[in-house]
């Protein structure tokens, strides 16, 4: 049996988590990479560990390059060598229009939405490449539909950051697909997250989700659903592919 190892970063909550869960339920062994909330990581590892999986909790904020290399190490002497990563740590700022954009501001968010996905794909790469070593892989990013629809008015930044995220997505699965090593990623749109509170309107998918084609926000575990089956062998003819779910819009 393939022995999977994948780790979800930001798996504490919403989307990563829903996806740690389902990935468990798999029968993956997952590490879930989280930066402040320790209690709901470990709420993760022990839903998971109660299933009869395997799973484990560090600490790292991947925009830091010695704290993405501590994880990594981690997972090599707890876990064993990584076949899966999914990109999913990022931030959102509060809403504001480019007038109120500054510096620090900009510094913060690309750090962890684009060097973060960097180095945690620089990484795994290193462990699953065939001139490695390594037995190949598969990574998905965690994109936006905000990299397509732009958020005017509301997060430009954050959906530039994204629109980097879907760079980085197809230019890497071109640099490692003759090394065993997919990549791709999935998009997602007005999805019932905690993270819309980070941005000022906890409601926000409430707000906007008459004006979606399907009249509904999405759930995390819709979003999980397609993260998992990039990473399954069942996609493995697929790489520099984007999955969007966002309702139609």
């Amino acid at each position: 049996m393939k022995n999977n190892i994948t780790l979800i970063t930001g798996g504490d909550r919403g989307i990563g988590r829903a996806t740690a869960l389902c990935l468990a339920n798999r029968g993956h062994k997952v590490c879930i990479g989280y930066r402040t909330r320790e209690d709901c990581a470990h709420e993760v590892v022990e839903n998971i560990l109660h299933a009869g999986g395997t799973a484990i909790a560090v600490r790292a904020d991947i925009s830091q390059e010695e704290q993405v290399e501590a994880l990594f190490q981690q997972i090599d002497k707890d876990l064993g060598p990584i076949s899966g990563l999914v990109n999913n740590a990022g931030m959102l700022m509060l809403q504001a229009s480019i007038e109120e954009v500054n510096e620090q501001r900009l510094a913060t968010l690309f750090a962890t939405n684009v060097s973060g996905s960097f180095l945690c794909a620089r990484e795994a790469v290193k462990r699953m490449a065939f001139r490695h070593g390594g037995q190949g892989g598969a990574i998905v990013n965690v994109s936006s539909a905000a990299s397509r629809l732009g958020s005017p008015h509301e997060y430009v930044d954050y959906a530039a950051s994204k629109g980097a995220i879907d760079t980085l997505t197809i230019g890497l699965s071109l640099e490692v697909a003759g090394q065993g090593i997919r990549v791709n990623a999935v998009r997602p749109g007005f999805i019932y997250t905690d993270m819309h509170a980070d941005g000022g309107e906890a409601s926000r998918v409430d707000r906007v989700k008459d004006s979606l084609p399907m009249k509904r926000g999405g759930q995390p575990e819709e979003v999980a659903q397609a993260i998992v089956w990039l990473l399954s062998d069942e996609a493995s003819y697929v790489t520099g592919s984007f999955i969007d779910l966002a309702g139609g819009k």
